[in-house]
């Protein structure tokens, strides 16, 4: 079998490809064993090094696995999806359903742990949500997940900050169907300014039962309207 020679660079993605490439498209099945790094290497025209990056790309794809003292071999014919993906194809139902857990959970952590920087960051952006109000729907969606992301990073948790930042992506495009299939902003256009406010207010004055409670029921609501579809 001959792979083909590589272009110079960059080697470890080309190789990566092609290795990919004869996985996925069934030269080598679930449980064959791959060919040695020596021999890959001389098949690709690369150096051991770079097959070996290669085959830790894959295993990181879910493609294949080394066994100590056994080699390497395949143990799916297709990648698995990464987190992004996942999301991307996620209901929205489901989507709410995550945010309930992390986003009540940072604004209470939120509550306990905020600085007066935060304070005065969660006052503008809860301004800028209301000025949004008599903009265009995309603004709003705008200026209120800006508003979420900043209850999230008074938390001072790195992953709760990356992990929200994950769902920015997708929160923007599904809360803008939302708030068409919804109607949501048709009888006032500061949809939820009230609870929003509430959250604000319980953040700012160390209250993390009442940050929780504020979040959990604006995101209960819009969960509720969704399952009445």
């Amino acid at each position: 079998m001959s792979l083909g020679a590589l272009r110079p660079s960059p080697l470890v993605e080309q190789a990566t490809e092609h290795l990919r490439d004869q996985i996925t498209g069934g030269e080598w099945a679930v449980g064959t064993k791959l060919p040695g790094e020596t021999t890959l290497a001389k098949l690709l025209g690369v150096g051991r090094s770079t097959v070996r990056e290669a085959l830790r790309a894959l295993a990181g794809a879910g493609l294949v696995q080394a066994r100590q003292g056994s080699g390497v071999f395949v143990i799916a014919t297709k990648p698995k999806e990464d987190w992004s993906t996942q999301l991307r194809r996620a209901a929205i139902t489901d989507v709410y359903e995550v945010r309930l857990l992390v986003e009540v959970e940072a604004a209470q952590l939120a509550a306990q742990r905020r600085t007066e920087e935060d304070v005065t960051v969660l006052h503008g952006a809860l301004a800028r949500r209301r000025d949004a109000a008599n903009d265009g729907d995309a603004a709003f969606v705008a200026a209120d997940i800006a508003l979420h992301r900043a209850v999230v990073d008074a938390a001072h948790n790195p992953v709760l900050t990356g992990l929200f930042a994950e769902f920015v992506p997708v929160l923007e495009r599904r809360l803008l169907d939302l708030v068409e299939l919804l109607g949501l902003r048709s009888a006032d256009a500061n949809h939820g300014d009230a609870g929003h406010a509430d959250l604000v207010s319980a953040v700012e004055q160390g209250d993390p039962e009442a940050a929780g409670r504020a979040l959990r029921n604006e995101l209960q609501q819009t969960l509720a309207l969704l399952h009445s579809l």
